[in-house]
Formats: C-alpha cells, structure tokens, sequence
C-alpha cells in the first residue's frame, strides 16, 4: 500500500510535513537543509554508514576498530581515578571488554548492573587494563534479538535533529519511492544499469553485503549513477543558462587594427605571442551577432590587464560603452589608474564604487547614461538597478569567481534591448575538471606565456621560531634600497587561531626597525586610506607595507622583492601564489618566504613544499583542488551553484568527460528531458538563468 497523508497518496512533489512523524518544528529544520519536498529527502544522502549488521566476539575486536559486541554485564563500579567514571565489564565467552562513560546518572549506574544482557557499538581503544569502549551506544537486549538488515546510514545533521530522525523520515520517503518511482531522464546506456530507485534506496539502506570501504571511497556503481546524472545535469543547467544568455543579439565590434597597433606600440615592452593570440580569439568573438561569454585565464603577472584594454578599445571605437568591474575597490582602483594612464584624454573614464555619493555619485550616473563616459570602472556598485549605460556593449570582470554567476548576468542584462559581449578574467588557475563544472557556460582563452624579464620567485619554508632572523633580513634588504611586503592573515589579534595580527605586527616591526618608514593596510580602511597607502609605497616612500590578503591581486611594484607571508598554513595554496604573484614583478631576483606556525602537520608541510617547489599556477591549482576542494579554489560565490548531494571533485574527475557528451545528447535531442532534469538536481538555483 502506498504511503498516505489524509488518505491521499503521497508521491515525489508532496511536501515533506506530510511524512509520519515530521510536524512544524522538524519541517521547519528541514527548511533550512532545502528540503522541502519528499523528494529532496532521497537525493539527501548519508555522509557514511556504520556496520551494525553481526556482532564481533569481544576476543576478536581490533583496536580503533568500529564494531557491535554482545555480552553479558559481570562488574559495575565507579572508579574514584583523575576523572570520576563509570566501568562496566562485559563478557561474551571469547573474552571481556570495559565499557567506561565518563558522564552518567545515577539511574544509569543502577540499570547496569550484573547478569543484564547488552548489545553496544562504538569504537574498541586500549585502554589501562585491556580493551575499552568509552560512551558506546548501547541497549538491553535478549539472546533472540535480531540484528539491522541494512548498514546504518549516518546523515549530515543540524542541531535538533538527531540520526534517529533521519532514518525514520528517510525510511518514510523511501517508502513513498517505491510507489512513486522517478522518471529515468538519462538515455538508456551501461552508464546507468542500475535504475534511479534502485540506486537511491540502497544508498539509503546498503544491504549487508555491500563493503563499507566502496561506500567510504564513492566508487559504488549506486554512487557513480547518481554522480553522473548530477554532474549531466548540472553540465545542462549552465548550457541553458547560456542560450538563455545569448537569446538577445549582441553589437558587431568591428575590428579597429590601426587603433590596436598605435595603443601596443606605446607600450613600453613587447606584448608575448601568447597576449597577441588572446587579443584575436577575443577580437574575432565581437565581430559576431552572438554575445561573447569568454573567460580569460593568465597566471600572475601574465598581464591580463593589458589584454582587457586592447579588446576595450575595440568597442570604444565602435561607439560603445566598456563596463570593468573588479570585487574590491583596491583592485579597481589598480584598474582605474591603469586606464587613465593608457586613454585619459582620450577617452572619458568614470569611477563608481558604494563610497561615491552626493553630487559626484549623480555626476557619475549622467554621464553613464548619456554615454559620456566610455568606460566605466567599479565594484559591484556597477550592477545596481540605479546605473543606466547609453549603450554598454562589451563587460569585463575581473577576478570572476568573487562574484559568482548571478551578479555577473546582472551586469550583462544592463545592455537593455543588446546583450554586451562579457570577458572574465582570472589569475587563479582553474583545473581543466573544475573548468568543465564550474565554467561549462563560458569559452575559454588562456595566457599561457609570462613577459619576459620576469624573475622566478625563490620560495623557502621558516619556522616561526626563527622570526628575528626574518626580521634582520627584510630590514637588510629596505635598507639596500629594495622594498617588502609583510603579509599577516588576521587583522585583529585572535588567541584561538594563533595568528600574528596585522596591527600588532606593524606595531612590533616599527618599534623594531624605527629607520625604516613601514606601512599598513588592511581591508577596514577606508578606500581614501588604502589608495594613499599604496600610492606612498609604489613611490618608494614605504620601505615596508604590512598587509592582509587585501593584496591578493592587482598590486604591481616592481620595485618589491621580498615577501614574508606569517601562517601560509591557513591558506589555500592558490591563495598563496597569488600573494608569491606580488613579487618577482620586475628585474630584481625576489624571494617569498613561508614563515609557518609549529606544530606543522605532515599534511600541511606537504602543502607549502608545492608551493616552494613550482612556479606553475596551474599545477598548484590543481594541487588545491585535490588537497583543499571546489569551494577553496573558487570561492563561497562561485560554488553555490556546486551544491553538490552525491559527486565530488576531484574524485568524480573521470566522470565529467562521459556527462558532456550525455548532456549535448539531451540538449540537442531530447531538450525536454534536459530541462527535467536540470530541475531535479539544480532546483531553485537555476531559476536565475530565466532572470
């Protein structure tokens, strides 16, 4: 029979309360998890599962092993050592066991006692005297009792739901499942034998025989269906975003080769072969009708910039209007000098960020409007609903995965009645895996080459314990004529993650080297504050610039050749290069040294010795990835639309090749399907591709 909720059958879209035992206040948890319908309970998938199908006799556990033990209680008392706890010896004819609870009542203590029947799980220790169970989960059981037919699944939770919860409301939607079995949305192949329901209803409940090691490892054939039909339909999800985006025409930029030619011949060094082909794959994008979605990838220092301003021309002298826009105001504000010095007088650049008001900020807004201003550089300030452009035909983006997919549309959907050509760029290297998941909806241009004269960045381990030596060092090198930066992750002081404060080190190295003029910023200045920072210490007024990550990217003093990077363990690898990327910008042999905090796990030193030992951003990227995930590489923004319930990258890499092929067969013959099923893994999140 199947399942009912006022005698009306249940099926996948009927909402998640009308489960047994699911009333308001578990509803309302279940929200918070976007689980609103039965059927968002069976792709929530457990984190992992414990064994609780046979019982080990106590004489063959293993130490730190997880197992169920069956007994009979033969002693019960209290001892009195360091900590009060509770003993209970439990005997089974193979051998005994003590289970210890450091936390018990009274009442506990009495229903333990000698000649009880107990049947426990939890993880056997060595303990003073043998073997030991410290709080295993337990219950009063009979020599008839049956054992759990499947492996117990152990869900992701929030507070106020506990694992007992889940399995029963989960055991309710499965129940649902089998009288309201999913429609098959992938074209039948030996990618998918095992069937949808089958799938999801033995990751719910792994039958025995299933090892735990396949499940733990995500390579079960259940996994690897559900994986694959994930990852198709996010892969769908962004195709369709795109031809959402490119629906609308977009402006033919004719290309201006007399007017590029005049700009790179101004240039003070020779672009590389590699800019000069970016510059002609993008060129040739806005000659067409359909809009250009392309992101454009360079290491640091590639000079990316250099690039955005060529193709920018191009527009301009097609009468259309540029839009750049960068997530901090510090590295906008790098743009906006770097395009004043190549067009001022040429061409009107206007500036906009949330700190522009008044009369200025009105100012501004006209002269976007009337297209006045040829190019608009900002922060996100550039996609509010106030900013009109007169004719917006080509957006840049820099450092794209601080933004994420929704606010670049946005600022796309500012061309009115033409969609404007988008380049986003980024100095963060994306592995070609991630590049398939997270960039599906864009083309893809690399800078794969590095101006020459660029100095290879000498990078070395330190222990923090040898910070004087350090410090002698930097003071060595400001005062033979050279400048550093000292980069700290923290701006105020915090006891728990140990971390040297920005303030508190200016302090210190101030108090320490009062001959050298030393610097600070960090992102709690004020825009007026920053810029001036950066403006005396490109001048070589600032021997020193104490500094957060806030210059990540988009600094450029050649004069720079020292960096001193405190905690780098905390930090993700590609976080790091792009901090190393600050250095080594001009003729000067420069040197980044990883002043890390003991104790160094394996794991961590393993990590800053990549980064010691290459200078490739994209094998570090790749590196980050396998080490650290999607969401460290990309960022929160980015990622939310990598949700993922079932695959992960990097471990479902292989699978990302077979679901592009599968996703470009539902699109082009069975487009129908495609958006089913991009509905049915991507939900709510894909909603913005209509926007």
């Amino acid at each position: 029979m199947p399942i009912t909720s006022n005698k009306k059958p249940l099926h996948a879209r009927s909402p998640v309360s009308a489960l047994p035992g699911v009333g308001p206040k578990l509803a309302a948890k279940f929200t918070e998890l976007n689980i609103s319908e039965v059927k968002d309970l069976w792709f929530y998938l457990p984190l992992r599962y414990q064994d609780r199908t046979r019982i080990t006799p106590i004489g063959a556990a293993h130490d730190m092993s997880d197992v169920v033990i069956e007994g009979e209680v033969v002693l019960t008392n209290v001892s009195m050592g360091r900590r009060r706890s509770l003993l209970v010896k439990l005997q089974d004819g193979s051998g005994t066991i003590t289970l210890r609870f450091f936390h018990f009542s009274r009442a506990q203590q009495t229903q333990l006692t000698k000649g009880i029947r107990l049947r426990c799980y939890g993880q056997i220790r060595r303990g003073p005297v043998g073997f030991e169970m410290i709080h295993p989960e337990y219950r009063r059981v009979d020599l008839s009792e049956p054992m759990e037919e499947a492996l117990t699944p152990i869900y992701p939770t929030v507070t106020g739901i506990g694992q007992t919860t889940w399995r029963k409301v989960c055991q309710g939607a499965l129940d649902v499942l089998k009288h309201s079995e999913p429609e098959e949305l992938l074209p039948p192949t030996t990618d998918n034998r095992t069937s949808l329901s089958a799938a999801i209803t033995l990751l719910h409940r792994p039958p025995p025989d299933v090892a735990l090691s396949a499940l733990a490892d995500k390579r079960h054939p259940a996994q690897e269906r559900l994986a694959l039909e994930e990852l198709v339909a996010h892969r769908v999800s962004l195709n369709l975003l795109r031809s959402q985006q490119t629906e609308l025409p977009a402006p033919r930029l004719a290309p201006k080769p007399d007017t590029l030619k005049q700009f790179l011949e101004a240039q003070p060094f020779e672009p590389t072969s590699a800019q000069l082909r970016v510059i002609e794959e993008i060129g040739q994008d806005l000659c067409q009708s359909t809009p250009m979605l392309r992101l454009l990838q360079g290491d640091v220092g590639a000079g990316k910039t250099l690039v955005a301003a060529s193709v920018a021309l191009q527009a301009i002298h097609n009468g259309y209007q540029v839009a750049i826009m960068a997530p901090t105001e510090l590295l906008a504000e790098q743009h906006l000098r770097n395009f004043q010095q190549w067009f001022q007088g040429q061409h009107q650049i206007a500036w906009l960020s949330g700190k522009v008001k008044g009369k200025v900020r009105q100012s501004t807004l006209a002269a976007i409007a009337s297209g006045e201003a040829a190019i608009v550089v900002g922060t996100h300030a550039l996609f509010q609903q106030e900013v009109e452009f007169h004719l917006l035909g080509l957006v840049i983006i820099d450092e794209q995965h601080r933004f994420g997919v929704e606010q670049r549309l946005s600022l796309a959907r500012k061309g009115r009645e033409i969609r404007p050509h988008q380049l986003v760029m980024t100095a963060t290297p994306i592995p070609r895996s991630l590049s398939m998941v997270a960039y599906a909806d864009l083309d893809c241009s690399i800078i794969d080459e590095l101006p020459p004269g660029r100095q290879a960045i000498g990078t070395v381990l330190i222990d923090a314990q040898r910070r004087t030596q350090i410090v002698d060092r930097v003071a060595q090198a400001c005062r033979s004529g050279r400048q550093a930066y000292w980069v700290c992750t923290l701006i105020e002081e915090s006891e728990q993650l140990q971390a040297q404060a920005a303030e508190a080190t200016w302090e210190e190295l101030h108090n320490t080297l009062p001959d050298l003029n030393i610097g600070l910023i960090h992102g709690r200045l004020k825009p007026q504050e920053k810029e001036a920072v950066m403006a005396r210490f490109a001048s070589g007024e600032i021997h020193l610039l104490v500094a957060t990550t806030v210059i990540e990217v988009g600094v450029d003093v050649p004069n720079a050749s020292l960096m001193i990077i405190e905690n780098p363990e905390r930090l993700g690898l590609a976080q790091l290069h792009q901090l190393r990327g600050r250095v080594g910008r001009g003729t000067i042999a420069s040197h980044c040294v990883l002043m890390y905090q003991k104790p160094l796990s394996q794991t961590g030193r393993a990590r800053l010795q990549v980064l010691r030992d290459s200078q490739d951003g994209f094998f570090i990227a790749e590196q980050d990835l396998l080490l650290r995930g999607p969401g460290e590489l990309l960022g929160t923004r980015q990622t939310g639309l990598m949700s993922f319930h079932v695959a992960e990258l990097p471990l479902h890499d292989y699978l990302l090749d077979r679901a592009s092929e599968i996703s470009e067969h539902l699109l082009t013959r069975e487009p129908v399907k495609a958006k089913r099923l991009a509905l049915r893994w991507t939900g709510e999140r894909a909603a913005y591709a209509g926007a």
